[in-house]
């Protein structure tokens, strides 16, 4: 019988401190790999800090189209007088 989405989650979150433990070895492993120990350090960071945000390329003026959007919804008495 398939078994439902929330309890896949529910197993899983109930191996969350093993699966961390099995991190710090890994990471703290003199014999593993440097990729390895880069992987699960990163993926210990991840779950305690969250991803690391990333830079937007702004070569084609995107970002600044989104600001203007952005302006233009929140304040739009701030851009009264302003060339459209």
């Amino acid at each position: 019988m398939a078994k439902s989405i929330t309890q896949i989650r529910s197993l899983a979150r109930s191996h969350t401190r093993t699966a961390i433990n099995v991190l710090v070895g890994v990471m703290r492993s003199t014999s593993a790999t440097p990729a390895a120990r880069v992987s699960a350090a990163n993926a210990i960071l991840d779950r305690g800090w969250g991803k690391a945000s990333q830079a937007i390329e702004n070569g084609d003026g995107a970002l600044e189209l989104v600001h203007r959007i952005e302006r233009i919804i929140v304040e739009p008495e701030s851009l009264e007088g302003e060339e459209t």
